[in-house]
C-alpha cells in the first residue's frame, strides 16, 4: 500500500502541516473537478468562498 498524496493548496503552495492545530487541519477545503481531487489552504479558501459557493471554475477566480 503507499502513502496517501501530500495535501498542497492549488492556488498558493502551501502544504498541510501534521504540525497544524486540529481547528487549521479541519479548514482545508477539498473539491473535485473535472476528476480531479484539488485542494485549497485556509487562506485561499477565505479568500475566493464566495467563487466556490458560486460554483466558478477555477480560472475565473
Amino acid at each position: 500500500m503507499s502513502a496517501p498524496e501530500p495535501v498542497v493548496c492549488t492556488r498558493c503552495g502551501r502544504a498541510r502541516s501534521a504540525d497544524d492545530d486540529p481547528a487549521t487541519a479541519l479548514a482545508w477545503v477539498s473539491t473535485r473537478e473535472r476528476g480531479a481531487l484539488r485542494w485549497l489552504c485556509p487562506d485561499c479558501a477565505r479568500q475566493h468562498v464566495r467563487d466556490i459557493e458560486g460554483k466558478l471554475p477555477d480560472e475565473y477566480w
